[in-house]
């Protein structure tokens, strides 16, 4: 059985290095840095103080947008990014926000498809990775 996990606010500097390593490791560092990243909420998922997943949440109005969500991938299959994304869920209805967006790896639709996330608009690219927008009202 996985060892237990908590999820804490984060600065968003501490999400750097994970995001790094889970989602564009061919990129230079700044590449996963996000110019908002200043006005977000952070969280990251621990075990034993160690920090294993991190999400960064943006409210802006009645609307929630969730970003780089990255799990090490030893860490994945065990519900720690699922226990992560309801968190975020939870924190962005607390802020106001009535519905909530992001920008999904269409490889990983599926996962957000178990949350309610449906696709909107036309696959598109970043580099050679095919993305799709998820939405779900909150």
């Amino acid at each position: 059985m996985p060892a237990p996990f908590d999820i804490r606010s984060i600065r968003p500097e501490d999400t750097y290095a994970l995001r790094h390593q889970v989602l564009w490791p061919d990129k230079p560092l700044d590449y996963v840095k996000i110019e908002d990243d200043d006005v977000g909420n952070h969280f990251g998922a621990f075990r034993h103080d160690e920090l294993v997943a991190v999400i960064s949440l943006f409210v802006e109005n009645r609307t929630a947008r969730f970003r780089k969500f990255a799990t090490r991938p030893n860490c994945q299959g065990q519900g720690i990014g699922s226990a992560l994304l309801r968190h975020v869920f939870s924190e962005a209805r607390r802020l106001g926000a009535t519905c909530i967006w992001c920008d999904a790896r269409q490889d990983s639709a599926g996962f957000y498809a178990r949350f309610g996330l449906r696709p909107e608009g036309e696959t598109f690219y970043k580099g050679p990775i095919a993305y799709v927008r998820m939405a779900v009202a909150l």
